[in-house]
């Protein structure tokens, strides 16, 4: 037993006083003694000295000191005590320490590799596999598998981790499940809650709300962090046959992270390694459920939209992919052609450009061949960007006379939209992009959001889905214009993808709200209303529970007899999943656009020539939504 260097502590050996000696070589011999000794004791309080170290190295994940002293020997002994031992486990609280030592190691190995290898050299992985396997409870099976991510990370632990050759299945048995294992196992019981989980949760700060909302972030890790640890293998070629099974990957772009875990790329990550592989790609592309959600989260406000785009590219870069995706993804990809960056993607257009036209002019006439309807969408993109080059040689007053043939049709097709003639409004928004110069991007934005909200209020989603992300694409900068997502959330939700719908619905509650026009009065900068009622239904809809709700039912508290977190119930729900939004006096107002439905100083007067016209309103009666028609906008 260390001695101990301060009298006044009433324990022999205390960690906190061993930190405190000002001496480095006793500093060092008593740490390194600590660190031998701890495994074999049995006072009680070990779990103080256990969270000190964790709260430690989450302060200095790079700080070698611990490190060097048996730090990771240490914490691969507590786990395995903790596993072994059921009393020791079960005394005073030691229940929490193997979630701490799993958290150490996974800490400590998150930035360097060098420590990682000593995490590797002194056997931390048997004791993290067994944790993975759920010997415990979820909350160590989710700092297990993210200790195991940050060792598979490294190229000279890899090897160590790949010998294990379970985890890989564990780890693809627990992305699958992970959801459904924490909504069973601690989030429907309410009065069944482990202490220490609910303790582990929220710091003791705060009730049951709390500890769903808690509950629902760490499930999103678990996840996400079995996603990331697949994605360690799918990067080497060996274990993509045993990744690519059709149960994962139809389920992959589905997993998402929720809007608690938005930082990680989750499934679509996953699935643009699996795609940057022949062997991936070939899976992939039978699957054509894939190829729908792909195209979906690519014509999204996701953050990792370009994932999706550059998995679609991807495949269609392929010979023997391509044919068999072609006809499902180009739709998407021709919608996004307008696009110049997006994050880091420059020139992003033409590249999309570039790879449909390759697609096309290398198509086979036998059996690989494109269908005769996506061709010409594809020769029809060609033939516009064709149409751009030759603008610029053209006459400034060609131009012109251009401009204002296609405002009068356009202001034709508004009057056409108020009267209610909703398909000859919907032609005359097409007439009107067919004379308007490519060139006059904030006029082709409003020509395409008027014919989405005319597709919408015709029930033809997909159209409106097309139009919106056009006009979203145009817009600069991309996917900020706001009524085009107002619209496209509409359509999504009109298809039932509620994740889309929530994500559009979101951006667009977010420009409302962050909108500085000082020329609008300032009614017209508030949220409306209706769009708070989607964003609350769509965030039902994309409960990271809710599969787990409907197949289990929902959750329960004993005593009273409580059931909530059913669909027809908003309790849970909010609990569960909701952000707080506020209620504003003025929210019910519409949201207008600056008036943006002019490309220069021409348009100002010749519009002013054809006189204004007044707002009218038009009520989608399948979705109950109200429509404004603004000046100039339908």
């Amino acid at each position: 037993m260390t001695k101990n260097l301060h009298p006044d502590c009433p324990h022999p050996g205390c960690f906190f006083c061993v930190t405190k000696e000002s001496n480095p070589s006793k500093r060092r011999a008593s740490i390194l003694k600590f660190f031998e000794e701890l495994p074999s004791q049995d006072d009680d309080g070990q779990v103080l000295p256990i969270s000190g170290l964790w709260n430690t190295a989450m302060a200095h994940p790079n700080d070698p000191e611990f490190i060097n002293l048996g730090i990771f020997e240490c914490m691969a002994a507590l786990i395995w005590k903790g596993l072994r031992n059921k009393h020791w486990i079960s005394h005073d609280q030691n229940i929490y320490i193997p979630y701490y030592a799993a958290h150490i190691i996974g800490t400590y190995t998150m930035n360097l590799e060098e420590f990682a290898k000593i995490a590797v050299h002194s056997g931390v992985i048997p004791p993290l596999v067994e944790l993975l396997r759920g010997r415990l409870t979820w909350v160590e099976q989710r700092v297990a598998v993210r200790a195991l991510g940050h060792l598979a990370t490294y190229p000279s632990t890899f090897s160590a981790v790949a010998n294990h050759t379970e985890i890989l299945d564990l780890s693809i048995q627990l992305a699958l499940s992970s959801l459904e294992i924490v909504y069973t196992h601690f989030c429907q019981f309410v009065d069944k809650r482990p202490t220490y989980h609910c303790d582990l949760l929220t710091r003791g700060i705060g009730g049951e709300e709390m500890e769903s909302r808690k509950a629902e972030e760490w499930a999103s890790q678990l996840q996400c962090w079995s996603l990331q640890l697949i994605n360690c293998f799918a990067l080497n070629s060996e274990f993509l046959s045993d990744i690519c099974i059709p149960e994962l990957l139809v389920k992959l772009p589905g997993m998402w992270g929720g809007l608690v875990n938005e930082n990680s790329p989750a499934g679509i990550g996953l699935l643009r390694t699996i795609c940057q592989r022949k062997l991936g790609r070939a899976a992939v592309a039978s699957c054509p459920d894939i190829i729908d959600a792909l195209s979906s989260i690519a014509r999204s406000s996701d953050d990792w939209q370009y994932m999706a785009i550059e998995c679609l590219l991807s495949l269609l870069q392929d010979p023997i992919s391509c044919y068999k995706v072609v006809d499902k993804a180009a739709p998407a990809l021709i919608d996004l052609t307008d696009i110049s960056t997006l994050g880091h993607h420059k020139r992003l257009g033409d590249f999309i450009c570039s790879v449909l036209q390759e697609c096309v002019q290398s198509q086979d006439t036998k059996s690989n061949s494109i269908s005769s309807a996506t061709k010409e969408q594809i020769m029809d993109l060609l033939g516009s960007k064709q149409k751009l080059k030759s603008e610029r040689n053209m006459q400034k007053e060609d131009y012109r006379i251009k401009q204002a043939a296609a405002l009068v049709v356009k202001l034709e097709g508004n009057s056409l939209f108020s009267s209610g003639n909703i398909e000859r409004a919907a032609s005359k928004y097409s007439e009107a992009l067919a004379l308007c110069p490519m060139r006059c991007k904030k006029e082709r934005v409003v020509l395409y959001s008027n014919r989405a909200q005319c597709h919408l209020l015709l029930q033809q989603p997909l159209a409106a889905i097309s139009d919106a992300t056009r006009a979203l694409s145009l817009h600069n900068p991309p996917n900020r214009h706001v009524k085009s997502l107002w619209r496209r959330a509409q359509a999504y939700d009109m298809l039932g993808l509620s994740k889309e719908s929530l994500l559009d619905a979101i951006l667009f509650v977010n420009e409302c709200s962050q909108s500085n026009k000082s020329e609008l009065p300032s009614r017209q900068n508030k949220v409306p209303r209706y769009a708070e009622r989607l964003v609350k239904k769509q965030l039902h809809a994309a409960w990271l529970f809710r599969e787990a709700a409907i197949k289990h039912g929902g959750i329960h508290r004993e005593g009273n007899g409580d059931v909530y977190g059913q669909p027809g119930d908003d309790s849970e729900w909010e609990t569960a999943s909701e952000s707080d939004i506020g209620n504003d006096d003025g929210r019910g107002q519409a949201v207008e656009d600056e008036d943006d439905d002019r490309c220069n100083s021409e348009w100002k007067s010749d519009k002013a020539q054809k006189g204004k016209y007044e707002r009218t309103s038009v009520k989608d009666n399948n979705h109950g939504y109200d429509v404004m028609l603004a000046e100039g906008d339908a």
